[in-house]
């Protein structure tokens, strides 16, 4: 793994004025290969998957394990999830140097996650948040490296309101505001929340929740004004999805499977992109047969059968 000497920062690419497309961090799936795959389909910016500070700081193999980059892998944001400032910024210093910004989960809803004093829980804790957005800048020795925040919304969007313009004066780069409350899984986003949010700030703001197709993109930016527009599971089902298709197309499905085994995935993250993936344009009875498939060389002549290839795919 090599330092990259990246002079730029995040920061120049919303002055641009696009709106930034954005692969959220997801447990298990916005990993390198993933990540690879996204960005030749116009996705700007990458999340790693969620990174617990105590065990990254804690552990060598936790370390090697959750945290794998390249030199392509870039602009890249490492999210952690962490309730101590010093141990937030004690792992921002370990990856900045393969990375151009550390995210604090501020949002996830998980019981485990809330019980341990990570995730959605910190929303109720601004000093706190405050406080660790402070550690990483004075710590991190690069001025262009970003510390953001990703948050749920409070029910009175008062106090999220407070807490966004608290972070904003501790230096938070930008903050992703996902427009539902902890409780919330799937009611609908919350657009005027997150206007709401975007108005009160002087700092960026990313949209998250509920972004399928690129139209989603312009929509969500026109009825909220954000900088950038971040989704999870439309990426999931379409990695494509920002560079304009409406389900994902065979290339980008070949591109997959070069990747992935490429980059050594495993077998189970291999097939389980795929299954999202093909979501949407397989049968009943196609689903039943794919899901079934157990090995890399099934999975291969299975799509060359069903699909066809576009070239000839790594084997």
């Amino acid at each position: 793994m090599k330092t990259s000497n990246h002079n730029s920062s995040i920061m120049d690419m919303f002055e641009k004025g696009k709106v930034l497309k954005i692969c959220a961090p997801m447990v298990r799936y916005s990993k390198l290969a993933f990540r690879s795959l996204v960005r030749k389909y116009n996705c700007d910016i990458c999340f790693t998957p969620m990174i617990v500070a105590d065990d990254f700081m804690r552990s060598v193999k936790a370390r090697d394990s959750e945290f794998t980059t390249n030199e392509s892998d870039r602009p890249l944001i490492v999210q952690f999830a962490a309730h101590d400032a010093q141990t937030l910024a004690d792992a921002a210093c370990v990856v900045a140097p393969f990375s151009d910004g550390v995210d604090l989960n501020c949002g996830c809803p998980q019981r485990w996650a809330m019980s341990a004093g990570y995730g959605a829980c910190l929303i109720n804790k601004p000093e706190l948040v405050k406080d660790m957005v402070r550690h990483v800048r004075n710590q991190v020795d690069n001025p262009n490296y970003t510390a953001s925040i990703k948050i749920r919304i409070h029910k009175d969007l008062r106090q999220t309101v407070d807490m966004c313009q608290k972070a904003e004066s501790a230096g938070v780069s930008w903050i992703t505001v996902h427009g539902r409350t902890a409780e919330e899984r799937h009611q609908p986003v919350n657009y005027d929340a997150i206007k709401t949010i975007k108005d009160s700030l002087s700092i960026p703001v990313i949209a998250n929740g509920d972004i399928k197709y690129l139209r989603d993109v312009e929509s969500t930016h026109q009825l909220t004004g954000v900088d950038g527009v971040m989704a999870a599971r439309g990426l999931l089902a379409n990695p494509a999805m920002f560079s304009g298709y409406e389900d994902t197309p065979l290339e980008c499905i070949w591109d997959w499977v070069d990747m992935a085994i490429e980059q050594g995935t495993s077998f189970t993250c291999f097939h389980q992109h795929l299954i999202y993936m093909l979501e949407r344009v397989s049968s009943q009875p196609e689903k039943k047969v794919f899901n079934s498939l157990y090995s890399t060389s099934a999975v291969i002549d299975y799509l060359q059968n069903t699909y066809g290839s576009v070239h000839d795919p790594v084997t």
